[in-house]
């Protein structure tokens, strides 16, 4: 299987691109830090139509890129990562047609497929690898280096707070030119993200440090949704370090909604966030201190 992992990934990537034109980028191409296990195809549910559901089992991450049409492009880049507990990928719901989505309105995308299950450490690195990978290639994707965000959906949301905070961390050791760009992300975006409130009496979970540098934040929740005091811990430590944030809670929603149709909760975040990614990248192109 090791032998043949290289000629699927070229099998596959030279379908994707004549399919859909979406390249899909092996983030670790010499080897994957701390972890010993072969890189494998990613284990990958299908729905009745043939597409892509859920993933179970990551081990070799991986960027896929959605390229905006050149008319609408501005510049701006979006990781975004899908949720499902650190133990699988909603890879759909919360990954392609995010991307999609976010593609039409001229941002570049990109969907992160980090590691799972349950390896919360490699995750981490991933985000960080992602992050850099964008941001050392940002000529060639024609994006601005200071215009790269993370956008993030439940544990998704738990891992962009992780890598919008901790981006100075050394989680890995270097391996190429890639990482000797910055893993901060200038603007994070948390839907219904979880695990934000394990600190004591259910306050801010310790890894997560604000500070000044912390990048703006927008966050959307429903007060119904069982993680919503994540959003409002994570909100209250944003402004008590006077990061600029802009939180949103509807009454109803649930949790795990993306982008269902029908769904007010669903059809509602997507529009509020276009409005304050307009603002905010606006304003970081103004006041870059890159």
């Amino acid at each position: 299987m090791k032998a043949l992992f290289p000629l699927l990934l070229s099998i596959l990537a030279i379908h994707t691109l004549h399919a859909n034109e979406h390249v899909t980028i092996d983030l670790w191409p010499d080897g994957v830090p701390n972890q010993s296990e072969p890189k494998e195809p990613p284990l990958t549910s299908f729905n009745s139509q043939g597409v892509p559901t859920a993933i179970t089992k990551v081990t070799a991450p991986s960027l896929t890129v959605y390229k905006p049409d050149s008319s609408i492009k501005n510049k701006a880049a979006i990781i975004i990562c899908p949720g499902g507990a650190y133990n699988r990928l909603a890879i759909n719901s919360e990954g392609s047609m995010v991307a999609e989505r976010f593609s039409q309105l001229g941002y570049t995308t990109f969907v992160l497929q980090y590691r799972v299950p349950k390896n919360q450490d490699g995750a981490l690195q991933d985000a960080q690898r992602a992050i850099r990978y964008v941001r050392s290639h940002s000529k060639e994707f024609d994006i601005d280096a200071d215009k790269i965000g993370i956008l993030g959906f439940s544990a998704g949301g738990s891992l962009s707070a992780r890598v919008s905070t901790r981006y100075l961390e050394k989680v890995y050791d270097p391996v190429d030119l890639w990482d000797h760009f910055s893993a901060r992300p200038d603007f994070s975006i948390l839907i219904y993200p979880a695990y934000l409130d394990r600190g004591p009496k259910k306050s801010l979970t310790p890894e997560l440090t604000i500070d000044e540098r912390t990048p703006p934040m927008f966050l959307f929740v429903a007060a119904d949704d069982r993680f919503v005091n994540s959003s409002l811990v994570m909100s209250s430590a944003l402004n008590a370090k006077k990061v600029p944030f802009e939180l949103h809670i509807l009454p109803e929603g649930g949790h795990g909604f993306g982008l269902k149709t029908g769904h007010r909760a669903a059809e509602t975040w997507p529009k509020l966030c276009e409005t304050w990614l307009n603002f905010t990248v606006l304003k970081i192109t103004q006041n870059s201190n890159r």
